[in-house]
């Protein structure tokens, strides 16, 4: 059994060896510029990067909203149907479905 352990201890007493292993764990831990900082680096930048995506799609929705506003068309469309306005003389209906109206609790 010393025989097995001396077999593969062997490599480590070589001192190239043993420098790259401490390189190579100084380099993935403790330096400035290690792979733990580097990874949650790039977690941070793909977070950006889908925040960005979903700022962009916002834009083009409300890029698409101007560009309806700006008719009197669209406007009396807006008015009519967020804001209940009628025109004189015009009566306005409005029909909820049942699952449309939201429920209310049985206790109250």
């Amino acid at each position: 059994m010393a025989k097995l352990n001396k077999k593969y201890l062997k490599p480590f007493k070589n001192i190239f060896v043993l420098a790259l292993i401490g390189f190579a764990v100084w380099m993935i831990f403790f330096d400035a510029h290690s792979w733990l900082l580097h990874h949650d680096l790039n977690q941070d930048i793909d977070a950006l990067e889908n925040e960005k995506a979903y700022y962009r799609s916002e834009m083009a929705k409300d890029k698409k909203a101007i560009k309806e506003l700006s008719t009197d068309d669209g406007v009396e469309r807006m008015a009519r149907e967020t804001y209940y306005m009628k025109k004189p003389n015009e009566d306005i209906y409005i029909i909820e479905y049942e699952d449309s109206i939201a429920k209310q609790k049985k206790d109250e």
